[in-house]
């Protein structure tokens, strides 16, 4: 079983800035998606934590947080 890293809190006197999380994109089915791999697509099914992607010669499905993949 695995677990997530305990998050830290920010001391207002630290000389470091705090972690900013990054929001997760969310995409709908038939959007447009850039992917640094696969390259241009159409979301074809949206899922909780996936979506699947239509990039003509493959079919995919990219799990979130979806770094790789942009909305255009």
């Amino acid at each position: 079983m695995t677990s997530s890293p305990a998050r830290r809190r920010h001391l207002s006197n630290s000389p470091f800035q705090p972690v900013v999380e990054q929001e997760i994109e969310r995409f709908e089915c038939g959007d447009t998606v850039c992917h640094d791999s696969y390259g241009m697509g159409h979301v074809v099914n949206r899922e909780t934590d996936a979506v699947t992607v239509d990039f003509r010669t493959t079919t995919v499905r990219v799990t979130s947080p979806f770094r790789k993949m942009t909305k255009l």
